[in-house]
């Protein structure tokens, strides 16, 4: 087996990485295409037509490689579809399609053993292979314990030989939403769980001398995600393992959710350095699953481009903690930090500052009859108009930000606040009595203004990177703060030039582009510091994207860390061959019925799989049970069995009455 040291991580370990470089893994094949160790982060994802219909099966692959895909993943959930898999890779083969082929399995061991001899690689949930998930709460003896783990031994290792036999690879992907009782009683829904439930077959690989392995941990919360591959990454270290990591947030959902909260997931990761396969989990077309994906993964595949031709900058490092602690911010005036919210900042500098309709798109609804504005819940805290003067009047709650040297010639003041360059605040006479915004850079803590920098309790850094690894050198920024002693809000900045937006997503062009990549990158620079507690508020800035999705994507990265809670989540899940129903459509129609309800988490599942887990994390569950067939949940307990699915949506509500958390829509 190849050997790994703590130099593999580059320099520290993810969330304290300073540099950019990938973990390296050692190489795994997947049919004819190499992964991991030194080759390019490989693009997967799944079909979502029944595993018996072969055509249809063979219809939808070819669609997605054609769209970037490198490895398809089909459900096997009996042998019949086990066998039907040979069907599907000789149909594609005919039609010039040498495409790899991975097997979803699940409860059916034996229907593993099938496939093992067909693909080229089998996929494993440890929660569910040779486990059992009710909820039991067991209190396991060591001596038990590894009576279990003996138990499993014997049934995973078939599996395992056939695949060293037929050089076949196999992903152990555990899903946070079906962790095992066993893993439950001793370790908790925890990210250890997680990681110790693929550690676990793992080491029963090795003992059989079988190393052909990747490694997965999913979950719909990408915190819970990211902490977990961090774990595994550190355990790996440990135990002088080194396989390739396979990222997705599962249970993603569709359009700007899910794709905010796959890049709030993968992309910390990658910015970390790690992974080797990526799968965007959409409840969408599988087709449209890679683009995203690619779009992602091209960021690195450019950075590390970069990083050959011009030397990185060293981010400037005042301490050698080796991980980040979350940032403690102190409250400023009642307006930022502390235990508020994190605030929104968007800049309509740009907007005609004549018409007040220009306020909807940050939030705020103006009635021109009655001469007042609405807010909603995604209404921003603040607008920056940098010189900008409107004719019209200001909503009251709404808080406006300009350039000092506008701002000190304002004659009314109120609810009206400067923005400074780091020079321009040292030398500044007149100062806001209330909130003072302090544009600065990690770069500037080692320069003369930081030093004559005059702290008082109305100062707000805004924090901005010019870095190549500038998520790294933010996030430097806040451990650099805490060595100082300071605990002044931070917002984080990120500003996207056009030339940024250049070029296809993926592989496929698409009219919304810019708009799908303001939402990964953006997501995933904020959403990576967000996730690890840092920061009291965001502001994207770029030009290409219209000011009504600068503001929705905000408030997007804010959900997706559980940072902010601004409308309803759900929890779907992107189908299989499994699922029971037309996921994107149930997803639709629930959606239209209850996305008024702020802070709820509604999951919609396909099938049993995933869905009792993935309840755990959501307040209500709508999960397929069979034929026109749905099981409603409260959190991970069964409310209602095998309902119809013509009546389900009308008693899920029902249910949410009977809680007392159904609210009429506009009344909020």
């Amino acid at each position: 087996m190849d050997s790994i040291t703590s130099a593999h991580l580059g320099g520290g370990y993810c969330n304290s990485k300073t540099t950019y470089s990938r973990f390296l893994t050692r190489e795994v094949k997947i049919g004819n295409i190499p992964m991991g160790a030194h080759h390019p982060i490989r693009i997967q994802s799944m079909t979502t037509v029944d595993t018996m219909d072969t055509l249809g099966s063979v219809e939808q692959t070819i669609k997605m490689v054609d769209a970037g895909c490198e490895y398809v993943r089909i459900t096997a959930p009996s042998i019949k579809e086990a066998e039907n898999l040979a069907n599907i890779k000789n149909e594609l083969r005919k039609r010039g399609y040498d495409v790899p082929l991975v097997a979803d399995i699940h409860f059916t061991p034996n229907a593993a053993e099938v496939a093992a001899r067909i693909v080229e690689k089998v996929r494993v949930n440890p929660g569910n292979y040779a486990d059992k998930k009710k909820f039991d709460q067991i209190d396991y003896t060591d001596i038990a314990y590894q009576a279990e783990l003996d138990r499993i031994y014997k049934k995973f290792a078939p599996l395992v030989k056939i695949c060293k036999e037929y050089g076949t690879a196999m992903r152990i992907g555990t899903n946070h939403g079906s962790l095992s009782d066993r893993i439950m009683s001793r370790y908790g829904d925890t990210p250890e769980g997680m990681v110790e439930s693929a550690l676990e077959f793992i080491r029963i690989c090795e003992d059989l001398n079988y190393y052909n392995l990747v490694v997965s941990m999913k979950s719909s919360n990408p915190q819970v995600m990211v902490q977990a591959y961090r774990l595994l990454v550190e355990k790996m270290v440990a135990e002088n393992m080194n396989y390739p990591l396979h990222l997705g947030v599962t249970e993603a959902g569709d359009g700007e959710d899910g794709r905010i909260k796959s890049a709030v997931g993968i992309g910390t990761l990658l910015e970390d350095g790690l992974g080797d396969t990526v799968r965007v989990s959409l409840t969408e077309e599988p087709e449209k699953e890679a683009p995203v994906a690619i779009a992602l993964v091209n960021r690195y595949a450019k950075r590390e481009k970069q990083i050959q031709e011009v030397p990185q900058r060293e981010i400037l490092r005042l301490t050698n903690e080796i991980t980040t602690k979350p940032y403690e911010a102190k409250e400023v005036n009642a307006f930022i930090g502390g235990s508020l919210v994190p605030r929104v900042v968007v800049d309509i500098s740009k907007k005609n500052l004549k018409d007040p309709f220009i306020l909807t798109d940050v939030g705020y609804k103006y009635d021109a009859v009655l001469d007042k504005y609405h807010m909603g819940d995604q209404s921003v805290d603040f607008v920056y108009l940098a010189d900008g003067l409107p004719s019209f009047t200001m909503p009251g709650n709404l808080k406006q930000l300009y350039n000092y040297g506008t701002w000190v010639n304002l004659a009314n003041k109120t609810n009206i606040h400067p923005v400074y360059r780091l020079q321009e605040f040292v030398a500044a006479e007149h100062k806001d009595p209330v909130l003072n915004l302090v544009h600065i850079s990690n770069d500037d803590l080692a320069g003369d203004s930081f030093s004559q920098l005059p702290m008082d309790e109305t100062v707000v850094f805004v924090l901005e990177t010019n870095h190549l690894h500038g998520m790294a050198d933010q996030r430097q920024f806040f451990a650099n703060l805490q060595e100082i002693g300071l605990d002044n809000p931070v917002i984080i900045k990120r500003s996207y030039p056009k030339e940024e937006f250049s070029g296809p997503m993926g592989d496929v062009m698409s009219p919304e582009e810019p708009i799908s990549k303001i939402q990964l990158y953006a997501a995933t620079d904020l959403g990576a510091l967000l996730i690890d507690g840092l920061g009291s508020g965001i502001w994207i800035d770029s030009e290409a994207t219209p000011t009504d999705k600068l503001s929705s994507v905000s408030f997007g990265i804010l959900q997706a860390t559980r940072s902010r809670i601004s409308k309803t989540e759900y929890i779907s899940c992107p189908s299989c061959g499994r699922t029971l129903f037309d996921l994107q459509e149930t997803t639709q129609m629930v959606r239209s019925r209850t996305n008024h309800l702020k802070g709820l988490k509604i999951a919609i599942m396909g099938c049993i799989v995933n869905g009792p887990g993935e309840m755990a994390d959501a307040d209500y569950g709508y999960v397929g049970a069979g034929p026109d067939k749905i099981t409603l949940y409260r959190s991970k307990e069964v409310v209602k069995r095998n309902v119809s699915s013509a009546r389900a949506l009308d008693e899920l509500i029902e249910i949410i009455k009977s809680d007392g958390l159904w609210v009429e829509e506009g009344s909020i």
